[in-house]
């Protein structure tokens, strides 16, 4: 089915409009691109929290229908599947047949176009890397008609652009890479209650050797004693049992049906849903069996939840720092949030690897990474979000691409260094909001 609305982030921020929504239903078939007079870019399911999938004035390249399963080698693991199928389509065929994602990021409903041309990583980064680190080779379309088949040998350069290069060297037909082999769809997790972020630094090194998923969630907003205490979850896949008939997780029918008003998340309410958050667990240690649907995608429980932010919408903040003075630095920058008033309804802390991805414009490197979800409450949040790009910038650190709405084009450009480089391999017919604003003003 394809898209009857205009084109909007997950964030919902900023709003704009393409100058025409284009369907592509057939990967044999697709329009002649170089005929049209916009610039393109490709669009699926709109889980990217910033602009880097929007196109406004443009032509948006609508690929959601293109959901069909090329091949599957159930002995490698090697899936072979056009782009525009939602790795929950993915779960749902390979789980019962015993394989896995190899990296998933927190929602099941992106494309595996988009976990390309984002470069997702997930919960294993220290052990998986990035989702194009598992990618062997995909087909790409180019404006002018050409079709190039891209792997680590065979156009090599527009299969590192492509990788992490937010849709803009051409669109992904299909893709195929490899999977992960389970022998049931259960994980078997701890979770920790940690009271500072020195017990989360010992638990994260002690956790990241034997454990292939660690994250936490963790306070932001309170006082000094409630200030970077949380949640540290660990996991492995089970090998106690075999794979069940029902491999499938209870969906629950939750939904939020309209937009909450933009007063509903404030610092009283944020702080009074930390603290619940955080003593739901009473015990210091709890060890379980889970599906992995909880375990994974909690907020996918939820549909639609980007709308308890209201109609202004949220901006999701992610960064990482390096390991050397991290610590400390992550530790002011949550006092800086604390002190804004400015509370993070969601804040997921984690460790990242020195895994590293083909990908030209990769953003995971050795570190610590923190994403946190603000309210748009206007400049007063545009201020603090430019208070943080400083102590990040003063920490050695950078910003996640796929998750912004307002980076400065001089961070951009210091962050990424090959961004120049990159633009080799763009197709010159491709552009988005979020290049335009991050490359543009520095041409000038």
């Amino acid at each position: 089915m394809s898209i009857q609305r205009t084109p909007q982030s997950w964030g919902r921020f900023p709003r704009v409009k393409p100058n025409a929504v284009l369907p592509v239903y057939w990967r044999h078939e697709v329009p002649q691109l170089d005929t049209l007079e916009k610039s393109i870019l490709p669009y699926a399911y709109g889980r990217s929290y910033g602009d880097s999938c929007l196109n406004e004035g443009g032509i948006s390249l609508d690929v959601s229908n293109l959901r069909h399963f090329i091949s599957f080698d159930e002995e490698q693991g090697l899936l072979r599947c056009e782009a525009g199928v939602s790795l929950a389509e993915v779960l749902e065929l390979a789980v019962p047949r015993g394989w896995f994602l190899p990296v998933t990021p927190g929602t099941k409903f992106v494309s595996v176009g988009g976990a390309i041309a984002n470069d997702v990583h997930g919960k294993n980064h220290h052990k998986g890397g990035t989702f194009g680190c598992h990618v062997t080779q995909f087909e790409l379309l180019r404006s002018d008609g050409t079709r190039l088949i891209c792997s680590l040998d065979q156009n090599s350069e527009l299969f590192q652009a492509t990788i992490g290069g937010l849709g803009l060297t051409g669109v992904i037909l299909w893709a195929e890479f490899r999977l992960k082999r389970i022998h049931n769809p259960y994980i078997q997790m701890d979770s920790i209650r940690f009271s500072s972020l020195d017990e989360y630094r010992q638990l994260a090194e002690e956790s990241d050797k034997d454990f292939e998923y660690t994250v936490s969630w963790v306070v932001c907003l309170g006082n000094d004693k409630e200030l970077g205490r949380g949640l540290f979850s660990r996991g492995n896949h089970d090998t106690t049992q075999s794979m069940p008939s029902n491999t499938q997780g209870k969906h629950l029918p939750l939904a939020v049906p309209f937009d909450f008003p933009s007063i509903t998340l404030n610092r009283l309410t944020i702080r009074a849903f930390n603290l619940a958050y955080y003593n739901k667990q009473r015990e210091k240690y709890v060890h379980k069996l889970t599906h992995y649907d909880p375990f994974f995608y909690p907020l996918d429980a939820i549909h639609a939840w980007n709308r308890m932010y209201g109609k202004r919408g949220f901006f999701q903040y992610q960064f990482v720092i390096p390991f050397e003075g991290g610590y400390e630095a992550m530790k002011e920058i949550m006092q800086e949030i604390n002190r804004s008033g400015e509370g993070s309804f969601l804040t997921v802390l984690k460790s990242f690897g020195d895994v590293r991805s083909p990908g030209m414009l990769s953003f995971p490197r050795p570190g610590l990474t923190l994403a946190l979800d603000f309210a748009n409450h206007g400049t007063h949040t545009l201020r603090l979000l430019d208070r943080l790009d400083a102590m990040v910038n003063a920490a050695g650190g950078l910003i996640y691409p796929a998750k912004d709405a307002r980076m400065h084009p001089e961070d951009f450009q210091r962050y990424f260094p090959r961004w120049k480089e990159f633009e080799q391999y763009m197709d010159p017919q491709f552009s988005s909001s979020f290049w335009r604003r991050v490359t543009q003003p520095a041409a000038q």
